[in-house]
C-alpha cells in the first residue's frame, strides 16, 4: 500500500501538469486578433473565459473521477447519450484538435518566412508539417526533457513580452475602451478559449494523484488560475502599451509588433521570436503522436466488423493514425484561410465535447443531492454561450468570405 501511495503525484506536480496541458502556443495568435476585434476590453472577456474554463474543468474532472475509463469524451458522453452520441462527442474532439493544428501549422509559416524571403509562408508552413509527421511516423517523440524545452519557450516569451510592454504602459491606449461595441467582448470568448484548449487533460489524473477527491481540485483550481493570470497579464500589457492602428492583421508575429515598439531591443525581440517559434512547432509535433493515439482509441470503440478485423491484424497502426492525422492537419491548412473560421469551428467542435460530457453528470441523481451540479450548471451555461458565440462567428465568416 505504501509503494502505490508513494508512486502517485503530490498536488503540486498535478497543478505544474495541469499548467503544461494548458499553456500552448495558441495563445500567441489570440493578443493581436482580440485587439483588432475588440479593443482594451478584451480584458474583461479573458476574465469571463478564466470563471467558464474554471466551471467547465471541475465538471469535467467530476466526469472523469466517475468514469476513469480509456475514451475520455467517448466514456463520457456514453453514459446518457449511448455509444453513437459517445462517438459523437469524441470525434468531435478530434476534428477540432485536427483544425487548431492546422491553424498552428499556418501561423508556423508565417513566423518562419520572417526569417527567410525566399520561401512564400505556406510553402514554410507545409515544410514543416511534413517534417513533423515524418519525425512522428518514425517514432521520433518529445521526451521528458524535450518537455520542459517546450514549456520553457512558451512561457519565455510571455514572460519577456509582458516585462517589457510594461516598461511601455500608456494610459490614453486604454481609450477607446470598447471601439467595437461591448457585446463583441463576449463574443471574443470563442477566440480567448484558443489559448486554454487542453485544461481537459489535466481533469483525468485520479489514477495518479494522492488523495485524488481533494487534490485534482484543488490542481485544477491553481492551474487554470495561474495560467489565466499569466495571459491576463500579457495580453493586458501589450494592449497598454501598443496603439490599436498597429493591430491591422490579426495573423501576423507578435515580433514585428514588438520590433515597432522596441527598436533597440532587436536582439531580445529575435530571440521572442525564436522561442514563440520553436513553442509552435513543438506544440504541432506533441499533438500530432497524441491525436494519433486518441484515433486508435475512438477507432476501437466502433462497433464495425471490419474495423475490428483492420485493427488485429495490424492494418490500421499508430503510424496509421500518424498518416491519417497528418491529412487531416493538411486538408485544415490548405482549405481553411481565415482566421476566424478557425477559431471558430475549433470552438463548435471542442466545446461540443465539453457540454455533452458535462450534461452526465445532470443525469446522475446523486449529484443533485450532493449540490455538485450547480457547478456543473454553470459550466454548461458558460459552455453554451461560447459555442452559441462562435456559430455565430463561423457563419458571419463563411458569408462575408462569398
Amino acid at each position: 500500500m505504501s509503494e502505490q501511495t508513494s508512486s502517485k503525484i503530490g498536488i503540486t506536480t498535478a497543478t505544474i501538469i495541469g499548467m503544461n496541458a494548458m499553456i500552448g502556443s495558441g495563445i500567441f495568435i489570440v493578443p493581436s486578433t482580440l485587439a483588432s476585434f475588440v479593443g482594451p476590453a478584451g480584458i474583461l472577456a479573458f476574465i469571463f473565459v478564466i470563471i467558464s474554463v474554471l466551471f467547465m474543468a471541475l465538471s469535467i474532472a467530476r466526469v472523469a473521477s466517475l468514469f476513469p475509463q480509456e475514451g475520455s469524451f467517448y466514456a463520457y458522453v456514453k453514459q446518457w447519450g449511448g455509444h453513437i452520441m459517445g462517438l459523437i462527442a469524441g470525434f468531435s474532439y478530434f476534428i477540432g484538435l485536427i483544425i487548431a493544428m492546422g491553424l498552428l501549422a499556418q501561423i508556423a509559416g508565417i513566423y518562419l518566412s520572417q526569417l527567410t524571403s525566399a520561401i512564400s509562408a505556406p510553402m514554410l508552413g507545409f515544410t514543416t508539417l511534413a517534417t513533423l509527421v515524418t519525425l512522428n511516423l518514425f517514432g521520433v517523440v518529445l521526451s521528458e526533457i524535450g518537455q520542459y524545452i517546450l514549456i520553457c519557450t512558451t512561457v519565455f516569451p510571455l514572460i519577456a513580452t509582458t516585462l517589457m510592454c510594461l516598461t511601455k504602459l500608456d494610459i490614453n491606449n486604454l481609450f477607446p475602451f470598447a471601439p467595437h461595441g461591448f457585446s463583441n467582448v463576449l463574443k471574443a470568448t470563442r477566440k480567448i478559449i484558443f489559448g486554454f484548449f487542453g485544461f481537459e487533460c489535466a481533469a483525468s489524473l485520479f489514477a495518479i494523484v494522492k488523495n485524488p477527491a481533494r487534490n485534482v481540485p484543488r490542481a485544477l483550481v491553481a492551474s487554470i488560475m495561474i495560467v489565466g493570470t499569466i495571459y491576463t497579464f500579457f495580453v493586458g500589457a501589450i494592449i497598454l502599451s501598443t496603439p490599436l492602428e498597429l493591430f491591422t492583421d490579426p495573423s501576423t508575429p507578435i515580433s514585428v509588433t514588438l520590433r515597432i515598439l522596441f527598436p533597440d531591443n532587436l536582439w531580445l525581440i529575435g530571440l521572442i521570436h525564436l522561442s514563440i517559434l520553436s513553442a509552435i512547432i513543438g506544440t504541432i509535433h506533441s499533438m500530432i503522436w497524441s491525436s494519433g493515439s486518441l484515433l486508435i482509441a475512438l477507432l476501437k470503440k466502433v462497433k464495425s466488423p471490419v474495423m475490428h478485423h483492420l485493427l488485429d491484424r495490424g492494418y490500421i497502426t499508430q503510424r496509421g493514425a500518424i498518416l491519417l492525422v497528418g491529412f487531416g492537419i493538411f486538408l485544415s491548412f490548405i482549405s481553411l484561410h481565415n482566421i476566424d473560421v478557425f477559431f471558430n469551428l475549433t470552438a463548435i467542435f471542442i466545446v461540443f465535447a465539453y457540454i455533452t460530457s458535462m450534461i452526465t453528470l445532470l443525469t446522475i441523481r446523486s449529484e443533485w443531492h450532493r449540490s455538485y451540479n450547480l457547478i456543473t450548471l454553470l459550466g454548461i451555461g458558460t459552455g453554451l454561450l461560447i459555442f452559441i458565440f462562435a456559430f455565430e462567428g463561423l457563419v458571419k465568416a463563411l458569408l462575408s468570405i462569398q
